[in-house]
């Protein structure tokens, strides 16, 4: 069941993005979507070049400042530098946290990005130009995993009054830069500092959350307003197209001539091409119904006159024509009435139709076997459906003695396969057997369908439903006639 739905919705999301509407959709949201990525790209890439000059004013004032600091700790004499590190502790601190540390601290780096180096550039030309330090280790930390006056020792777990002032600014966790120097064998000059702009490091991208949501809702509302005024416009269309269907099934009734101008005169057009059609139809089926009909009067007369011929040849030569004659006037006959269905569409119930037919085929023997269901009713003209099937049944019947009706449904179409067991027909004939009148036996005597008629009558009210009959014969024997019915 699983398995028919998710076919059932992938048919319509098929057919949907087939359409007029869902083509027009799917061309503006990709138009929508595409331009929103673009001018987002543009502008990150204008903010990006705009913010990597921003950080390079700011580290070169910084580098400076650092600069100064070292410059600062290293001249003073070896006695004083912890005496003034310990007051710096006493006071929370200034905008640097120094210390100095027997050993090179480890420093957990985080990714590398643009302006990461930028800023370590600065820092490390202005050390070597102000100073002629070159062997500076920089680095960037986490605050929360900044470790501070040995490898044990992380910023969270000291006093909030040493370094939480200088190298903290809750709740934000900008990462912290970091600049460990060698000042003799033993000691190490650790200078940790924040940068001026919290965010500075901050990866940018083109499809942030944000910005994919704008653009999601700029798509959306583009997509709602574009349905309600693709609606608009198409109705007429989806009018017009349902009633060329119905038109080509015999049902004729003129549409409103509605919409946008172009739409109004193919709407005319339509209703006018419908009204010379139906009339030309008209004509034609009273001309040949008035000929077919006039004839047989005639026939009749002349018949009779047969009749009073003293030579017992030429008498029977001539009734014979007449028969055949009248047979013709009768197959037109019956080919216009059997053909014309004119009815309301309503629901027909095939399978019931094909169990009736099996059980008048069956009274003595089983020469007729249904296969299958109709899951789902069918909409159309029950006694042209029925007319259709009874003389697909019956030439199978006549030809091949038994014979095997398939019956295939889903929401889309339905088909009915009827297999017989019959010598088949030529492939060079299967085309000319839908002709009328045509026979390839001469012998038809009891068939109901002698004069050439059946299949003929049977694809004319097939296509009439928007479907088709077609013949193929199978690989040992018999021929398979199939019956295809589109659902609309």
């Amino acid at each position: 069941m699983s398995s028919n739905t998710a076919q059932s919705k992938s048919s319509r999301i098929k057919r949907w993005s087939q359409s007029l509407t869902g083509q027009i959709l799917i061309i503006m949201a990709l138009g929508v979507a595409s331009a929103q990525f673009v001018s987002s790209t543009i502008w990150l890439r204008q903010l990006e070049s705009d913010t990597e000059e921003n950080v390079r004013e700011v580290s070169k004032h910084m580098a400076f400042r650092i600069a100064a600091t070292v410059s600062y700790f290293t001249s003073l004499p070896t006695n004083y530098r912890h005496i003034v590190i310990d007051q710096l502790q006493d006071m929370g601190g200034t905008r640097f946290f120094v210390t100095l540390n027997k050993e090179e601290i480890n420093i957990n780096n985080i990714p590398d990005s643009p302006l990461k180096d930028i800023v370590k550039n600065e820092v490390q030309s202005t050390l070597i130009k102000q100073l002629g330090i070159h062997n500076a280790n920089i680095a960037f930390s986490n605050p929360d995993d900044l470790h501070v006056i040995n490898n044990h020792t992380r910023l969270v777990d000291l006093p909030e009054r040493w370094g939480h002032h200088s190298l903290l600014v809750k709740p934000l966790t900008p990462p912290i830069i970091v600049i460990q120097i060698p000042i003799n064998d033993k000691d190490w000059l650790y200078l940790a500092s924040l940068m001026p702009d919290p965010y500075f490091l901050d990866g940018n991208s083109a499809l942030t959350g944000d910005r994919l949501f704008s653009m999601a809702m700029s798509v959306i509302t583009v997509l709602l307003l574009s349905i309600v005024v693709l609606r608009r416009v198409t109705r007429p269309l989806a009018t017009l197209a349902r009633a060329a269907e119905r038109f080509g099934q015999g049902d004729w009734k003129p549409i409103k001539e509605v919409g946008s101008v172009e739409v109004r005169n193919t709407a005319k057009a339509f209703n006018d091409m419908q009204r010379r059609i139906q009339r030309y139809l008209n004509d034609r089926e009273r001309l040949f119904a008035s000929i077919s009909h006039d004839l047989k009067t005639p026939i009749t007369r002349l018949r009779l006159r047969a009749e009073m011929l003293d030579e017992d040849d030429i008498r029977d030569a001539m009734i014979r024509d007449l028969e055949d004659l009248d047979m013709l006037v009768k197959g037109a006959l019956q080919s216009v009435k059997e053909t014309d269905i004119h009815e309301n569409r309503i629901e027909v119930n095939i399978s019931r139709m094909l169990r009736d037919m099996q059980t008048t085929a069956n009274l003595h023997d089983v020469k007729l076997t249904v296969v299958g269901e109709l899951n789902h009713p069918f909409i159309g003209k029950p006694l042209a459906i029925k007319r259709c099937l009874g003389n697909l049944v019956d030439n199978a019947l006549y030809y091949g003695k038994t014979a095997t009706v398939y019956i295939e449904d889903d929401e889309d179409e339905v088909c009915i396969r009827i297999c017989d067991q019959g010598p088949g027909i030529p492939i060079d004939k299967m085309d000319k057997v839908f002709q009328p009148y045509t026979r390839l036996t001469p012998d038809h005597s009891g068939h109901p369908g002698g004069m050439g008629l059946g299949l003929s009558i049977a694809r004319n009210i097939a296509r009439a439903h928007g479907g088709e009959v077609t013949l193929s014969n199978h690989v040992l024997q018999g021929l398979e006639a199939k019956l295809w019915l589109p659902r609309h």
